[in-house]
């Protein structure tokens, strides 16, 4: 998985990158199929945002979050983010699990 952080009006850390890292090895372990992975945050006066595009094999998800504090609109993200993709990878199950008629 290529995983690339950008910040916009604002310098990346060290910390607050491992903080990333970490939150998304939490979501991708739901699925196998991740090829890469944008994560941007920016500041716009008051207002931390964070936004994410997860690239899978046939599906592309974003989610993007905001809060006063950059941790909190990571947690936020991260949230929105787990729910897309185990909702996608319930449709998946879903689909191949439809039992087929016998012929009879």
């Amino acid at each position: 998985m290529n995983l690339k952080i950008t910040g916009l009006h604002l310098e990346v850390t060290q910390p607050l990158r491992d903080y990333v890292e970490e939150k998304l090895g939490r979501v991708i372990r739901h699925v196998d199929n991740v090829i890469d992975t944008g994560v941007t945050l920016s500041v716009d006066k008051l207002v931390q945002k964070a936004e994410v595009n997860v690239h899978l094999a046939g599906k592309d998800i974003h989610a993007e979050a905001t809060a006063d504090d950059m941790y909190a609109a990571i947690d936020a993200l991260i949230d929105k983010l787990d729910r897309q993709v185990i909702k996608h990878k319930e449709k998946l199950s879903e689909h191949r699990a439809i039992p087929q008629p016998a012929a009879e």
